[in-house]
């Protein structure tokens, strides 16, 4: 699978009987690895262990449903802040951003704005974490890097001048490929 991370939004309707999903409801997420990537299913929790699956879930966990809310359009900010910075670096999926994307990962786990879902050691020695978003339940696949200690603190930085807006993506991805 060539993909490093990437976003799958949360269902509004159960993914076997599909009726929608009601606030508040207990539900079972899962993610399905298909030869294009992952499949998120998102399921009445009764209606899951009804079905048995062919097919082994990659990850999957069980969730309390929050309804989306309409929210009030706010003045656009003139930063990016954390989590819509993560939502571009997974869209563009620039292997040169790995490093980046994992620290903002990280970081607004620390936050409780992720949770960490899951965590799979893949045969080639790689590691994908599942992080789920708690406010609206897109579940971000990404690469853990194993980033060394010594080359945290240059990440980091690049991290500031993202979210401070002193940096482009572009200059910062050309930082990252000069590190490789």
């Amino acid at each position: 699978m060539s993909q490093e991370w990437n976003i799958k939004s949360r269902g509004h309707v159960c993914s076997i009987c599909q009726k929608p999903l009601e606030d508040k409801m207990r539900v079972v997420s899962v993610l399905k690895e298909t030869a294009d990537g992952y499949e998120r299913l998102d399921c009445h929790d009764e209606c899951w262990k009804a079905g048995k699956p062919d097919w082994e879930p990659f990850s999957q966990w069980d969730g309390i449903y929050s309804a989306p809310v309409k929210e009030e359009k706010h003045e656009p900010l003139k930063k990016e802040d954390a989590g819509e910075l993560i939502r571009k670096l997974v869209t563009l999926d620039d292997p040169a951003m790995k490093n980046v994307v994992y620290v903002l990962a990280v970081m607004l786990e620390r936050s409780k704005i992720l949770v960490e879902r899951d965590a799979k050691e893949l045969a080639d020695g790689t590691i994908r974490r599942v992080y789920e978003d708690r406010k609206n339940g897109d579940t971000f696949v990404i690469l853990d890097p194993r980033i060394r200690l010594e080359n945290l603190a240059e990440v980091q930085t690049q991290v500031v001048a993202l979210l401070s807006g002193t940096k482009t993506l572009g200059e910062v991805a050309v930082e990252e490929g000069s590190a490789s």
